[in-house]
This record gives structure tokens, sequence and C-alpha cells, in this order.
């Protein structure tokens, strides 16, 4: 699945960290995201797959643990249910 940004998120980053605040404009509260986490938000570009996003992760972060990818999906699939990331029209990539 491709995701995109949704079109009603409010973004603002701080300079100089990796840390993002989002907010769902028919939502009470930001979601703030750090780390990996703001890594991951930046990947999501309506161009990238699961597996693309993944890919850079695994490039760039070690998983010893090996469920990077469990993650990933369950991350993506709590951004979707916030409604501050939806499936891109390009899906069929």
């Amino acid at each position: 699945m491709i995701w995109n940004h949704a079109g009603l998120v409010a973004e603002v980053r701080t300079d100089g960290t990796n840390r993002v605040a989002l907010l769902h404009l028919d939502a009470n509260q930001p979601v703030v995201l750090e780390g990996t986490a703001a890594a991951i938000w930046d990947l999501i570009d309506g161009q990238r797959n699961e597996q693309d996003i993944v890919a850079e992760l695994e490039a760039t972060f070690e998983d010893p643990s090996g469920q990077m990818q469990s993650q990933v999906q369950g991350f993506l699939a709590s951004l979707e249910a916030q409604r501050l990331i939806e499936a891109s029209p390009n899906t069929s990539l």
C-alpha cells in the first residue's frame, strides 16, 4: 500500500531535531512523533510503498528483533486510524 499525508493535517517541525507535531483539523489532541516515528512520517510521500519504507528504515536503523516490518505496519495502521494518512490513488505500485 502507498500512503499520503492526509489533507486536513497541520504539521509543525522543530528545527535541528527529528521531531514533528501533527494535528488533524477535526481532532482535539496533537500527535508528536520523534525518532523513528518522525522518520517514517518523512518517508510517507505518495511514492513509496510499505516495503520501500521498511527498506529505507532498515538501511538507517538496526533491527535486532526482526520486527521492523510488523512494527511499521502497526504504526501506519495507527496513523490511518487517527486520519493522519490516507491511501494513495497510486496503490497499484
